[in-house]
């Protein structure tokens, strides 16, 4: 996933269609390329890095007493993940306060999304399957409206409906016991999986799932309006430079300090603190679909979250795929979709799509760059080959 690319050196830290020529460029480095490119980048973290982590601790703790601009951070839990803001102003009390703002809105918006809440409005669509369609606020139908988009992108290989996989595949720390489901349940639970049989009414104010047994989950694409949402709160009270990391997906706004924001994309079978590629963004969202996070291994074979629609198993052409464009959620849909899309579909995709560009890791290690990011995107080194 993407994290700045100061704190991955400490720890780890968990993007109307057109067509264009396909650009897409395969990146296998070089030894001697890497070692140019690594000497760069320790230059970089040997100038940097520590005064980086003072001024982030600095930042946080606000006791230095300067009036100049600095560092300021918060996190909060919600949705499952840990949500960190960061921001670069001389007003860190007006930061601290607008960071207090989105972490209440986030509660809100987990109380309308998550399946988990009782009488959310994702819960009472899913109660109604097959029965009447159910009045639900804005917010679900423009999430519902873009995760159509998105299903058409992908040719369905993004999917909402996707939930009634829920529970037979196990990859959650509270229930993960290395089973694998069985086939004939596997296959009548997808014969539920249809994103066009869920019908949006904008006049109605409502929302439809037709076949009773489907189910919608905002999985795979909640998370990126979350940061959508947290980026125009930000920006309305006067917050210009910052940064939004809540999981998978991220928002980086203006600079930190005299530079850009660094951010890095993990490798997918290396360490937890080890990235392969690094880029300098500012106004621009990120979302990173991996097979390295909710996971087990099994005989060999890795078993993870993302899903095939096709098949209810887990998808077997990507290891991680990060998509930059616009739109947080859009961004968030298309790290999934283009995961399960796989290397060639997948880029090919990517690279219709006007303001999208992508970076995937293929399940042969192989690294795929879309022509956008040429130029300006390090890698770093040849991401870790491992089952």
């Amino acid at each position: 996933m993407w994290a700045s690319y100061s704190d991955s050196v400490s720890a780890a830290n968990e993007t109307t269609v057109t067509d264009m020529n396909l650009k897409c460029a395969r990146v296998i480095c070089s030894a001697a390329k890497m070692i140019d490119v690594w000497r760069n980048i320790v230059r970089f973290i040997g100038a940097t890095c520590l005064l980086v982590t003072v001024v982030s601790a600095v930042g946080c703790s606000n006791t230095s007493g300067s009036s100049g601009p600095q560092l300021v951070e918060r996190s909060h839990a919600s949705m499952g993940s840990e949500l960190r803001l960061t921001a670069w102003t001389a007003d860190q009390a007006g930061a601290a306060a607008a960071f207090e703002a989105i972490f209440r809105e986030f509660d809100r918006l987990e109380g309308l999304l998550s399946t988990w809440r009782d009488g959310s409005d994702i819960q009472r669509l899913n109660a109604a399957a097959g029965k009447h369609p159910v009045p639900v606020g804005t917010e679900l139908r423009e999430i519902l409206r873009t995760a159509r988009q998105v299903s058409d992108w992908t040719g369905g290989k993004f999917d909402v409906t996707f939930g009634v996989m829920s529970g037979i595949w196990k990859f959650d720390y509270q229930n993960q016991d290395g089973t694998i489901p069985d086939h004939n349940e596997v296959v009548r639970r997808r014969s539920f999986i249809d994103y066009r049989e869920l019908e949006v009414d904008e006049r109605s104010g409502t929302a439809f799932l037709r076949r009773e047994g489907m189910v919608a989950n905002l999985g795979g694409i909640g998370k990126g309006y979350a940061v959508d949402h947290a980026r125009v709160m930000l920006r309305e009270r006067g917050v210009r430079d910052f940064m939004i990391q809540f999981g998978g997906d991220m928002y980086a706004a203006g600079r930190r300090g005299d530079r850009p924001w660094r951010l890095g994309i993990q490798d997918p079978r290396g360490p937890a603190n080890r990235i392969f590629a690094a880029m300098d963004v500012s106004d621009s969202t990120f979302s990173t679909s991996g097979d390295y996070e909710r996971f087990f291994v099994k005989d060999g074979r890795r078993y993870h979250h993302i899903l095939d629609p096709a098949t209810g198993e887990p998808a077997v052409g990507c290891r991680s795929v990060t998509i930059m464009t616009s739109s947080a959620t859009v961004a968030d849909g298309l790290s999934t979709g283009v995961f399960i899309l796989g290397p060639e579909a997948g880029m090919t995709l990517i690279e219709r799509l006007p303001g999208v560009e992508g970076v995937i890791v293929g399940a042969n290690n192989e690294v795929l760059v879309s022509s956008g990011l040429q130029g300006h995107l390090m890698l770093l080194a040849s991401p870790t080959d491992a089952p």
